[in-house]
């Protein structure tokens, strides 16, 4: 059960969007998005792995890169799907996902 609290802070901040001056222009969080995360809820993000050096980055891009295709393939319309400019879109190009 959600605390009245966690209640009033997710109606108030957190899920009303990623603001404009946290996301990056290629897709995903900028550094200051992922600072802003960071302080407010205590997620550690880590920035996109595109082109991964260690055998945990490829593990995570491989998660990423399967879950958000999910994501994009059941839970976005047909217009979101194709649109090149979708934060969904950016995102998966910005980890290089196929």
């Amino acid at each position: 059960m959600l605390s009245l609290a966690v209640i009033a802070y997710c109606r108030d901040t957190a899920y009303m969007g990623v603001v404009k001056k946290y996301q990056d222009p290629k897709g995903g969080l900028n550094a200051a998005g992922r600072a802003h995360f960071k302080s407010t809820t205590g997620a550690n993000l880590k920035p996109p792995a595109p082109n991964p050096k260690t055998k945990a980055d490829a593990g995570r891009r491989k998660s990423f890169c399967a879950r958000m295709s999910g994501m994009k393939a059941k839970l976005t319309s047909a217009k979101t799907a194709n649109d090149p400019n979708s934060r969904i879109n950016k995102s998966l190009r910005a980890w290089n996902c196929n």
